[in-house]
């Protein structure tokens, strides 16, 4: 396959686990310095980092939790003060926002906590995160919105959630253009259901109900997730910014019955 990321530097928000540990470790497989972003789980995020390097990459772990007011500028920082202790640089060359908060209560159930909570991490961290570190993106930069299949079918269990990565998709619609200026490329990745390593997916039964979503029959794995984002990442991707791309696994081409 390669190494098209070979002297480039990334940061993936919410990398300790799930997809985003999954597009870490595979932006660090195609040679790229990787910042593993963890909110209250250094543990987990050493442990990403610790594969990477036994596997040959280079990572380095960062800590901000989003719902905490500076925290996005202050992971800024730290992420640009760990790419100056390496040899690549002061600079991002690829931003993925991942990090994500999920809501899972009813509609008549929303707090005003909760919401705040959810557009704190989903929608108000990226945008800060990337007007920070936007001087440190260069030429041929590329930004990543890992936003979710929900903004395009219902799930009302996750109204709040939809609607926060519905916030977070209008970094990829309104920047795009601007940044073309620059050679920077913005797009945004919907999954769909996909296992990132919670309890429930051990469930035989709900993997196989939540499976017939996708035409495919089944849920996604992580790391078919991050392949797509690691598409988007490379070179190869030069010439698609400003789109949504459905990776729900056909989930939105609808049931046969």
């Amino acid at each position: 396959m390669g190494s098209p990321l070979v002297g480039r530097t990334a940061l993936v928000t919410g990398s300790d686990r799930g997809i985003g540990r999954a597009i870490a470790e595979r932006l660090a497989r195609d040679g790229a310095l990787v910042a593993v972003h963890y909110a209250t789980s250094p543990d987990a995020a050493r442990e990403v980092v610790a594969g990477i390097e036994a596997a040959g990459g280079r990572a380095f772990p960062v800590g901000a939790d989003f719902t905490v007011p500076g925290d996005a500028d202050r992971l800024a920082s730290e992420v640009l003060a760990g790419m100056r202790r390496s040899d690549r640089g002061e600079r991002v060359d690829i931003l993925v926002n991942n990090a994500a908060v999920l809501a899972g209560v009813a509609f008549d159930e929303v707090t005003p906590e909760l919401f705040d909570q959810l557009m704190a991490v989903n929608a108000k961290a990226p945008l800060f995160l990337l007007r920070r570190l936007l001087p440190a993106i260069p030429t041929g930069g590329r930004v990543v919105n890992v936003s979710t299949g929900l903004t395009r079918f219902a799930n009302p269990a996750e109204l709040v959630h939809a609607m926060s990565k519905a916030a977070l998709e209008m970094l990829t619609l309104h920047l795009a253009r601007p940044l073309a200026e620059r050679g920077i490329t913005v797009n945004t990745v919907a999954p769909g259901v996909t296992d990132n390593g919670g309890r429930q997916y051990d469930d035989p039964a709900l993997r196989a109900a939540l499976g017939r979503l996708s035409v495919f029959g089944r849920i996604a794995e992580a790391a078919e997730i991050a392949d797509v984002v690691a598409f988007l990442a490379a070179p190869d991707s030069r010439w698609i910014t400003g789109t949504w791309l459905d990776a729900t696994g056909g989930t939105l081409l609808g049931s046969l019955g």
